[in-house]
């Protein structure tokens, strides 16, 4: 039995127009907390953002910004 996978990147944003995708993955990481805090995490249109800074940040800033919203100390307001 073969899976079939739908590769998707992150669409173009007018808001973030350069070369330089790190406001971009920064702003979308932040958007899918609000929506969600905001929305509620069953809120399905929420799943965007997070598709979004999924394909553009790096695994590791995730985990480092993941685990300052645990312990409180994260520098973006959600």
């Amino acid at each position: 039995m073969s899976e079939t996978y739908v590769t998707k990147t992150a669409a173009f944003d007018v808001r973030f127009p350069n070369a330089n995708q790190t406001k971009n993955c920064w702003q979308n990481y932040v958007d899918y907390h609000r929506c969600h805090k905001i929305k509620g995490e069953s809120y399905e249109p929420c799943e965007y953002f997070k598709r979004v800074y999924r394909s553009m940040c790096p695994n590791e800033w995730i985990g480092k910004w993941d685990e300052q919203i645990e312990s409180g100390t994260f520098a973006g307001k959600i």
